[in-house]
């Protein structure tokens, strides 16, 4: 809260922090420019069919190769637009097949996706923008996919933007992970956590199961543990969820706990799962472990890969720092169909 008892806003919060710092500065108002642009989106979003046909599909792929909505274009160029008033080289989008320069001054670098589960769209489902800034890495060319090649540890700041019943904002800057809500009266965020951490306990997680046949037999073996509820080894009763737009998710998470996973699976083309890395896993990777939680592929964080194209895909595994670790045992072990047996009940790896 400020000190005149009102809330917080986002610039005032992002002023403050910045101080003389030009870093900081430049990212303040690189935050700015995004959380404005999201803003505009919010309510483009909320006029859903008076505004046209934005779920319709362009009978196109995106760069990520999803199937391309109109509104994921207008997102995107609306992005783009915003981000010319602000100090950045280049920008990395889902939907661009390359990064596209901006400010050839710019010192800061972003990774968006413009709308994250735009398949939602029709149904009046949140849907979601995720963005990740980056520092400019001197000696190689900001507008070259090259300089996107760098681990997510890296990241100046990162965040998502929910369009739901509220319009929600989560950030980070390295310094814990805040929640901001658009006030659409003054067409600002305003600080309603000032530290979000994501609960260590919660009997929820969510994963796409029209996909089981297709998983390794340790992320069937995980899952079938969590649907056995009492009667397994877990002895607890868990509740699935699955929304397809992963701001949604990870909202929910940080908000009430679980987690998450899209695992690799043995379909073509999803050997290594369906999230981008560079700018939908290592931002919310960086959101989750600011939060207290973890964020991983399945055996490592997530912000300590180096990816090797701009696109490149990422199994993902986020939420509470605990349930991910147990993920991780499980896929760390040799368990497979055979160790069904009442005889593993009580196996070691579902401790902690």
């Amino acid at each position: 809260m400020a000190e005149d008892n009102r809330p917080l806003d986002l610039a005032t919060r992002l002023d403050a922090w910045a101080g003389e710092d030009a870093t900081r500065g430049a990212v303040a108002t690189t935050v700015n420019v995004l959380a404005r642009a999201c803003a505009d989106i919010a309510k483009l979003v909320a006029t859903g069919p008076l505004a046209g046909a934005l779920g319709a599909s362009r009978g196109a792929e995106n760069a990520g190769g999803d199937a391309q909505k109109e509104l994921d274009v207008i997102c995107d160029t609306m992005i783009a637009e915003a981000l010319r008033g602000a100090p950045v080289a280049a920008l990395a989008s889902e939907e661009a097949d390359h990064a596209v320069a901006l400010d050839p001054e710019g010192t800061l670098l972003v990774a968006v996706d413009p709308l994250d589960g735009s398949s939602n769209i029709d149904t009046n489902v949140s849907v979601g923008t995720i963005f990740s800034i980056r520092p400019r890495i001197e000696g190689i060319d900001p507008a070259s996919d090259a300089a996107f090649m760098r681990p997510g540890s890296e990241q100046l700041a990162a965040g998502y933007v929910v369009y739901g019943p509220h319009v929600a904002l989560v950030l980070t800057v390295g310094e814990g992970t805040e929640l901001y809500v658009l006030d659409p009266e003054r067409r600002k965020f305003v600080q309603t956590d000032a530290a979000l951490e994501v609960p260590a306990e919660a009997r929820e997680f969510a994963i796409n199961m029209s996909n089981y046949r297709h998983w390794d037999d340790r992320i069937r073996t995980y899952v079938d543990d969590l649907v056995a509820g009492k009667d397994g080894p877990r002895q607890v009763d868990y509740n699935m969820r699955w929304i397809a737009s992963m701001v949604a998710e990870a909202h929910r998470i940080l908000v009430r706990g679980g987690v998450f996973l899209y695992p690799g699976d043995a379909r073509k083309g999803y050997a290594s799962g369906r999230i981008r890395l560079v700018y939908e896993a290592a931002p919310m990777g960086f959101l989750m472990e600011q939060a207290g939680g973890r964020a991983s592929d399945g055996k490592t964080s997530v912000l300590e890969i180096v990816p090797e194209k701009l696109h490149q895909r990422t199994p993902l595994v986020f939420g509470s720092k605990t349930k991910v670790e147990r993920v991780e045992r499980y896929l760390s072990s040799d368990l497979g169909w055979s160790d069904k047996s009442p005889l593993f009940s009580r196996r070691g790896l579902l401790t902690a």
